[in-house]
């Protein structure tokens, strides 16, 4: 009997463990759960969970995320950011929606502006979740 790999590839993510240190870049189309460390940036279509030990210094740019562990530099979350009480951010925040628990640190600014989400950056294009169209 055949598969569906549409449907395979939508229930495998990636994952960082704890004790892994990255340096560079990462981009994927899926989800990822960071509990180990990456210093660089982080362009994901998916959504990404920062485990309790995980930590990531630079810039991310994602359509959903859920914050336990560490975050230094920014972060752009096309649709819902959620800071869960043992998360700890140290600068900006753009978001279209955020959750944020009791106990959760923050130092530095959140943004809510769907102009500034639609900004370009270092990553790239501003929606991270857009297909490109083909040239004409």
């Amino acid at each position: 009997m055949a598969r569906n790999t549409a449907e395979v590839t939508t229930m495998e993510f990636n994952r960082i463990v704890a004790g892994t240190k990255i340096h560079g870049e990462i981009e994927t189309k899926g989800d990822i759960r960071i509990d180990g460390t990456v210093v660089g940036t982080l362009n994901i279509m998916g959504k990404l969970v920062l485990g309790e030990s995980g930590k990531v210094e630079g810039e991310i740019k994602c359509k959903n995320a859920e914050v336990m562990g560490q975050i230094i530099g920014e972060i752009r979350v096309a649709e819902l950011l959620s800071l869960k009480a043992s998360s700890s951010l140290n600068g900006a925040i753009i978001t279209n929606k955020i959750s944020i628990e009791p106990g959760a640190n923050i130092s530095g600014t959140i943004n809510m502006d769907k102009e500034q989400l639609a900004a370009p950056t270092k990553l790239g294009p501003p929606n991270v979740n857009s297909q490109k169209e083909p040239a004409k």
